[in-house]
């Protein structure tokens, strides 16, 4: 299961369409240290409104959502903070924070690894909420915390829900800190059997994967906090039991794009293009397409296929995890973010 934040880039200038405008102090010669000094006009926005408003603002304005993922604490939560403005000020929607575990059955080698580099720094869970309450106040777009069920279990529910409403208010300025949940469906962990990749799955009891009707709590509890709960559905789930989930689920309906693990792949499946469909007669709630994603032709094809989101995770922490140096990655980040917004334009 997943809890997502959203978050932005760089130095950015809120337009009149509510979109901050990209402004790199990367290639500046007078930047030694890479630093990002948000202007003025960021520090006093209005408050980051939530998922649900976010989707509503851009289907008025015939946009579709963009949506990246990286990994908290990859290579460090100072550098991931920075990231988060960068992503935020090239014009992302809505970013997704991933908290690192050390199982992590849902993810492919990419994140995998990311995580094991950021558990390996020592980040954890306090660490991630400490640098949110820092850096939120400086985006203009919600971020949504991913993180799998069992930290959240051992945490308590209702103190996870709480830490994270909590965590939304800086200053003299309230920024509501608007989290999703992602949950699994359980046909994941079927699909991982019938691929012979069962080193992803169970060995222990804690797993990613919350089936819909195991969700009541956790919606109670988010409900309770003014969390939106996004539940996933998935290429194999039935269709009755796809409809349940996307009458349940909160602020968008989370599409999962391919059987199998998180991970760049070469092309989309087509099948997309009817699942989508499918969807979209079950429900008026906006649908984000994920897992696989990871071209800005990709992007522009879902996006064809009448996605309301489009969300990039492997590609984007790929870049991050192979920079040489941190700085390198902020570029490339930049680079690889700006050529995604082009291909929604």
């Amino acid at each position: 299961m997943a809890a997502a934040l959203k978050a932005t880039c760089f130095l950015q200038l809120k337009t009149s369409y509510g979109l901050p405008e990209c402004r790199s102090s990367l290639c500046s010669s007078t930047n030694k240290s890479f630093k990002f000094k948000p202007t003025m006009a960021a520090l006093t926005a209005a408050p980051t409104v939530g998922l649900s408003e976010t989707f509503s603002r851009l289907k008025q304005q015939g946009k579709v959502a963009l949506i990246p993922y990286i990994t908290a604490g990859d290579p460090d939560l100072s550098t991931t903070a920075e990231v988060l403005k960068v992503l935020d000020s090239c014009g992302s929607d809505i970013i997704e924070l991933g908290v690192p575990y050390s199982d992590p059955l849902a993810d492919g080698p990419v994140i995998q690894a990311a995580a094991t580099r950021s558990l390996a720094r020592g980040t954890n869970f306090d660490k991630i909420i400490g640098m949110l309450k820092e850096v939120t106040p400086q985006l203009s777009c919600p971020v949504a915390l991913f993180s799998y069920y069992n930290p959240i279990l051992k945490r308590g529910v209702e103190k996870f829900m709480t830490t994270l409403k909590d965590t939304g208010v800086h200053g003299n300025f309230p920024y509501t800190l608007r989290t999703f949940l992602a949950i699994y469906d359980e046909e994941f962990i079927l699909f991982c059997k019938h691929y012979h990749m069962e080193d992803f799955i169970i060995f222990r009891t804690c797993c990613a994967d919350v089936p819909l009707e195991e969700t009541e709590m956790l919606r109670k509890e988010a409900s309770k906090k003014n969390i939106e709960l996004v539940l996933l559905t998935t290429p194999t789930t039935p269709s009755a039991r796809m409809k349940a989930i996307v009458e349940a689920s909160e602020g968008f309906v989370y599409l999962v794009s391919a059987v199998g693990v998180t991970g760049a792949r070469a092309s989309v499946s087509e099948k997309v293009q009817s699942l989508l469909q499918e969807i979209k007669e079950a429900t008026s709630k906006p649908v984000a397409v994920g897992f696989g994603i990871s071209k800005p032709e990709h992007v522009k094809q879902v996006a064809g296929w009448g996605a309301d989101g489009v969300i990039v995770g492997s590609a984007m922490v790929k870049i991050l995890g192979e920079a040489k140096s941190p700085e390198e990655g902020l570029k490339e980040l930049e680079k690889f973010t700006k050529s995604l917004k082009s291909a929604l334009l």
